[in-house]
């Protein structure tokens, strides 16, 4: 099995990306086709993105975290607690979500 060391991120966006992508179980190569990349340079196009090389359009960002089922939010939350509750409040219920922006509202 041939598998290259990842660089790490070093940009939030790409962190985010590359938690979103491999919790997804999703290969780079297939997240780039998927949101419209040529395969033959889909791989690296994710990879730069992830490592920080190349910044993502927004409009690819949101491709991608369609595909990936994350809000968009999530790619550029800069705390990972806050990055949690972007998840989390895209897993509520209209009606859950009303409910809390009603607790939280300031009377």
């Amino acid at each position: 099995m041939n598998v290259r060391a990842q660089k790490p991120p070093s940009s939030v966006f790409g962190l985010r990306l590359r938690q979103a992508r491999l919790h997804a179980g999703i290969p780079q190569d297939r997240l780039g086709v998927a949101i419209g990349l040529d395969e033959t340079t889909a791989s690296a196009r994710i990879s730069r993105y992830e490592t920080g090389i190349h910044a993502a359009p927004y409009d690819v960002a949101v491709k991608m975290a369609r595909v990936l089922h994350v809000p968009t939010p999530f790619l550029f939350c800069d705390d990972d607690d806050l990055a949690r509750l972007v998840l989390l409040w895209a897993g509520l219920s209209k009606g859950d979500r009303g409910r809390l922006l009603a607790e939280w509202s300031p009377a």
